[in-house]
């Protein structure tokens, strides 16, 4: 069923590194859920494997002593979504993550896989990206840190060193990203599960303590580019502004400026620029909402 040359299973992240080294041509596998329905369909057969999947000390979230919020790249999506510190610091990326596949996939699927894929339509990924999120790697030189939007070197290709022996060990969610700040994530699709996104918007604000005040906004898409991409220019637009609803507006055409979505069988370009307005807007709203505020 599986065209496979050979499957190497780490024992610990020094082992895996060891083990790249020795099989830089070797594929990554983690929970498997898209590797090998890669495998299946013929894009990776004949492929070695490393298989990460047994090394407990990546799955798991946790702070650390900085007081960013880690999550080890083999924790799974419904872990994540469970898990007590995403839900109090960072419950959209919960919500997001709810929103993949299935039950099954997401018992199964990995963050560390979600985002090593490289992928534009992840749906962790423009949340991640909004959050500021950081990608902790690990190699032959010891551990690396890299910002997630220079982690997505181009579509479905990141930077991960294979002559150094890296693996994703955790993201991170930087303190300064998710204090008081509140999300919302949007995904759209044909169908409301076992659907890949046409699109994906996720916005994230923090207001002044009076709630009149937008200090610090962010947002950020998937699918509107070949990698997940911020929208600088609404963030320019909103950042110390008053949330109104005439600041929504602006707010949502400036993304018009930033974003360059593709035609496919999917959606077509205009299409998808003219739902990424639509997008940004209902989650800036709700995201002003669930920080306290309301938009005048």
């Amino acid at each position: 069923m599986y065209d496979i040359k050979a499957i190497y299973e780490a024992e610990s992240v020094e082992d895996a590194v060891r083990l790249r080294l020795a099989h830089p041509e070797a594929q990554i596998i983690a929970g498997g859920s898209d590797v090998l329905v890669q495998i299946r369909e013929g894009r990776r057969a004949g492929k070695e494997l490393i298989s990460i999947y047994g090394i407990d000390s990546l799955r798991g979230v946790c702070l650390d002593e900085e007081g960013s919020l880690r999550i080890g790249s083999l924790t799974s999506f419904s872990h994540i979504t469970r898990d007590p510190l995403v839900q109090k610091h960072c419950a959209v990326l919960g919500e997001a993550v709810d929103q993949i596949g299935s039950p099954q996939i997401r018992n199964i699927g990995t963050i560390g896989g979600n985002t090593c894929n490289g992928v534009t339509s992840a749906d962790s990924a423009s949340t991640l990206h909004a959050w500021e999120a950081v990608v902790e790697l690990t190699g032959i030189h010891g551990r690396r840190l890299v910002p997630i939007h220079d982690f997505y070197i181009k579509a479905g290709t990141v930077d991960i060193r294979a002559e150094e022996g890296e693996i994703e060990t955790a993201i991170l969610i930087p303190r300064k990203s998710y204090e008081d700040t509140f999300g919302h994530y949007i995904k759209y699709g044909m169908r409301n599960a076992m659907e890949i996104a046409t699109l994906g918007c996720s916005v994230n604000v923090r207001l002044s303590k009076d709630k009149s005040t937008i200090e610090r906004c962010r947002i950020a898409f998937g699918v509107a580019g070949p990698v997940p991409m911020r929208a600088p220019s609404a963030e320019a637009v909103a950042n110390g502004q008053k949330p109104t609803r005439d600041l929504a507006e602006a707010f949502s055409l400036a993304v018009l400026e930033d974003i360059n979505p593709r035609d496919s069988w999917r959606a077509a370009k205009n299409f998808r620029k003219h739902i990424a307005v639509e997008m940004a807007k209902r989650a800036l709203t709700e995201s002003v909402k669930r920080a306290g505020g309301e938009l005048l």
